[in-house]
């Protein structure tokens, strides 16, 4: 489950106050299934496998990729589109994060 908080950090002047919301998961659970998925055999990958699972990826760490987008100046870009989808197969094929495959 991920929470998410917001906190008000005030200024002298209202106008310069912000609001922060930050984002908690415990993502354990998930890269110790994510490693014990790895380990099983995979079936022999055939034309047209889409809908064969290569990972699974905590929600902290999908608001993530998309903040990092946003400051790149992608603030166009949403959260599971098209556009989005080829962000995460970016990433899946970084091996910086294949600790999130299950193939």
């Amino acid at each position: 489950m991920m929470q998410t908080r917001l906190i008000l950090e005030v200024a002298l002047r209202a106008k310069d106050s912000i609001i922060v919301a930050a984002s908690w998961q415990d993502v354990e659970p998930i890269l110790e299934r994510n490693k014990m998925l790895r380990s099983m055999p995979q079936p022999p990958r055939r034309r047209g496998d889409w809908g064969r699972h290569i990972a699974t990826i905590p929600n902290v760490i999908l608001v993530r990729w998309l903040n990092e987008e946003h400051a790149r100046g992608r603030t166009d870009l949403a959260l599971f589109s098209k556009e989005f989808d080829e962000v995460v197969k970016r990433k899946l094929n970084d091996p910086d994060w294949a600790y999130l495959r299950t193939d």
